[in-house]
């Protein structure tokens, strides 16, 4: 009688992708206004602070100056993340452009707030669309952003966009859109 052990053929947890943040950044211009309906919007949405984004150049045809606020933006990480990311994504019908996918990440736009689920219109913040950026990143990454010992990151174990897309695809169904 012969005894034949089979290997468990397990996946390697360090090739494990998962999601580190969601930034949400909105352009408001250099309207002072705007710029704070934006920090109210984003913090309407997100639950957290939102800071206001500043102008790093100068330009004068645009009004724009160093250091003026143009934007807003708020940054969610852990469960509360995917959460936000399930609504946002159901906001465009889960369906996004497949150049929207890139190394480590994707992102995509709403054209308006009123179309994430649970979020009511506010006569005080108007119609305004936003920006969702989503950083992807695997166990080990670390390495890159520690201040002792920093080092790169392999290029084998970066996320290239189609597994970008695969991990969307799996963990929120999220579709390819149809080019126009």
């Amino acid at each position: 009688m012969q005894i034949t052990q089979t290997k468990s053929v397990s996946e390697n947890v360090m090739r494990k992708i998962k999601l580190e943040k969601i930034t949400i950044n909105i352009g408001a211009g250099t309207e002072a206004e705007n710029v704070e309906k934006a920090v109210l919007l984003l913090q309407k949405i997100s639950g957290l602070k939102a800071v206001k984004t500043t102008a790093t150049k100068r330009i004068p045809t645009w009004k724009v100056r160093l250091g003026l606020p143009v934007g807003a933006k708020v940054t969610v990480r852990g469960r509360k993340a995917a959460e936000l990311l399930k609504g946002l994504l159901y906001a465009v019908d889960n369906e996004i452009a497949e150049k929207a996918f890139t190394q480590n990440g994707f992102s995509f736009g709403l054209k308006e707030y009123i179309d994430i689920p649970g979020i009511k219109y506010d006569a005080k913040i108007g119609i305004i669309g936003l920006e969702v950026a989503v950083s992807l990143m695997r166990p080990g990454y670390r390495v890159a952003r520690r201040k002792l010992m920093q080092s790169k990151i392999a290029r084998s174990h970066l996320i290239t966009a189609e597994e970008s897309l695969k991990w969307a695809q799996e963990s929120f169904g999220v579709k390819l859109k149809e080019e126009d």
